[in-house]
């Protein structure tokens, strides 16, 4: 059975997914500085800040146990960051919640999670309440899912301090700029109005590390923090826990898929595979002589190698010359246009049959707003000649005829496939636009094209909900591919993977590329996954093509400082 398939056995709790709300209730945001009077000291030197002995999750499912977590047993100590390394599904973030019992009523929770001495396991509500928020805080992947979309960053940062600290008025306020200021927000006083849709990704999870530190934890928890981040931001990030860690005498258990993170950040390491902890012990050790060989599989999982010749009189397939995308900006009653956000501002490119283009760049570089703009999603200003034509000028009428040879691979396959569907109406869906499944049996085509992927036809009946990540982005190249379009555009389509997960997907996409003469667009900030996927790589920066050349050119040889920040960046062992 295969990580993706065991996956299937092993869903989200929905209790997992509302942690980040009870968190906060609780006051997940804990702070700097300070010993809010009743706390507990920390412990000396060398102490055990968390002792896990023989932990076991079960969850009921459908009248049955699902095991998730099997006698797990690990220690963290005082100033030490431990990370918790492994597959989706393997169980880390269920045993990270179980260390202040977040896991919700239908989990079974067995063996002791012992907190400074404190017995975690059956502790009381009082127990708990006391500890959540003051003591252990949480630092989530996706900051847009744990910040109230509703409430400005005074609001949900003065939200903890007043529960713990009982500071309100100026002096919480005066606390949420020092906070904020702490963790890198410039300008925190023209920010406590902000919503967080008006923030950055990076910027949303420096306001949680903010929340996070609050109270002055003992102990903080990172379920991947930088994962759906730019490289130049994970560094970022990355520094700042760090600097953060020693400044406060903070203990970490950190949670990641991404082993170059856990490197750069762990003291200690623990794998963990199908609920259980394989190998453990100092990273330098585990790193430099890994005894289980589901830790040699891991450490082995990157994408290498590089793109597929191109070709021999491939025919160029997409190109466009000087092509812009500007937003107005519009203010007053009349809404007048005073000026412009240049989304993209003027880029070139060229892209054959069986070529791909790396487009890289940090978030609102204009990675994506391009490629929209290239099939036609978006208004844009330049002429875009696919297949010999210009359809810059295109009503829809005429593009509806196109958009079969023009697909789209998003970066979030969950959030791109609908719930209420089952996989065979997902993947046939575009066979009734197009009119293309009249002669042919349906069910038939969706079967071809999902062996083709790597997915099990007999599994056709079932919903999104009941694959595992790896498995969804499958179901949604499929969708694209059952057209058999010419050109792909691929955003993101690893980024949410784990490392084994997308060596099968980037091994997935070249098959398919060499096969049918692919011509891909492929849009991403995993420089890893870019380098073995492009022939092409473009660089964007604030809407402007800073850099253009041959994969080999721009990662051998780069010819700006902002392209070697970035390869820095993804390669800081990079001389």
């Amino acid at each position: 059975m295969s990580a993706d398939e065991d996956a299937e056995l092993h869903p989200t709790h929905p209790a997992i997914g509302a942690a980040a709300a009870v968190a906060e209730d609780h006051g997940t945001a804990q702070g700097i500085p300070g010993n809010p009077q009743g706390r507990a000291t920390r412990p000396a030197p060398g102490g055990k800040v968390l002792s896990v002995r023989d932990l076991r999750i079960s969850f009921s499912q459908e009248g049955r146990i699902i095991p998730a977590v099997k006698g797990v047993s690990f220690d963290i100590g005082q100033g030490e960051t431990v990370a918790l390394v492994g597959e989706s599904g393997s169980g880390k973030s269920v045993t990270a919640l179980s260390t202040v019992q977040l896991l919700g009523g239908a989990a079974m929770v067995e063996g002791s999670v012992s907190y400074e001495g404190r017995e975690m396991v059956g502790a009381s509500d009082r127990t708990l309440r006391e500890i959540r928020g003051n003591d252990i805080s949480f630092i989530f992947q996706e900051p847009m899912t744990s910040l109230n979309p509703l409430h400005t960053l005074e609001k949900q940062l003065s939200e903890s301090i007043a529960l713990h600290q009982g500071l309100t008025g100026d002096k919480a306020r005066a606390r949420i700029i020092e906070l904020l200021t702490r963790v890198g927000i410039r300008d925190p006083e023209t920010r406590l109005a902000d919503y967080p849709h008006q923030l950055s990704g990076g910027q949303r999870q420096r306001v949680m590390i903010a929340m996070a530190l609050a109270n002055g934890p003992h102990l903080l928890i990172a379920d991947e923090p930088t994962t759906a981040l730019d490289v130049t931001i994970q560094a970022q990030i990355l520094d700042l826990l760090a600097e953060l860690k020693q400044q406060e005498r903070l203990s970490m258990l950190f949670i990641s898929h991404d082993l170059g993170i856990v490197r750069r950040i762990a003291d200690r390491v623990c794998v963990m595979k199908d609920g259980e902890i394989v190998e453990q012990g100092p990273v330098e050790a585990i790193f430099a002589n890994p005894r289980h060989a589901y830790t040699r599989k891991l450490l082995a999982a990157e994408p290498t190698g590089a793109a597929d010749p191109i070709p021999a009189g491939a025919k160029t397939l997409v190109r466009t010359q000087d092509l812009k995308v500007w937003f107005p900006i519009q203010r007053g009653l009349l809404r007048k246009t005073v000026g412009h956000v240049k989304a993209v501002n003027g880029a070139t490119l060229s892209v054959r049959a069986g070529e791909t283009l790396g487009i890289v760049g940090e978030s609102g570089s204009g990675k994506t707003t391009l490629a929209l703009a290239i099939m036609r999603l978006i208004d844009s200003d330049g002429p875009i000649i696919f297949m010999g034509q210009d359809i810059a000028g295109w009503g829809a009428k005429q593009l509806r005829r196109l958009r079969r040879d023009m697909q789209i691979v998003f970066q979030d396959p969950f959030g791109s496939l609908s719930p209420r569907m089952t996989v065979e109406q997902i993947i046939a869906e575009g066979l009734g636009v197009h009119g293309i499944d009249k002669d042919q049996d349906r069910r038939q085509l969706v079967a071809e094209i999902m062996a083709e992927v790597g997915l099990r036809p007999e599994t056709m009946h079932r919903y999104p909900h009941e694959f595992s990540g790896g498995q969804r982005q499958r179901i949604a190249i499929a969708r694209a591919m059952i057209l058999r379009p010419k050109v792909v555009v691929l955003d993101e389509p690893t980024s949410a993977l784990d490392m084994t997960v997308q060596v099968q997907i980037v091994d997935l996409l070249r098959g398919l590329q060499q096969k049918y003469g692919l011509a891909f667009l492929f849009i991403s900030h995993d420089l890893r996954v870019v380098r073995a996927m492009s022939h092409q790589i473009m660089v964007m920066r604030a809407g402007e093509v800073i850099e253009q050349g041959t994969a080999a050119e721009v990662f051998d040889t780069p010819r700006t400082d902002y392209t070697k920040t970035l390869l820095k960046a993804a390669f800081p062992d990079r001389a």
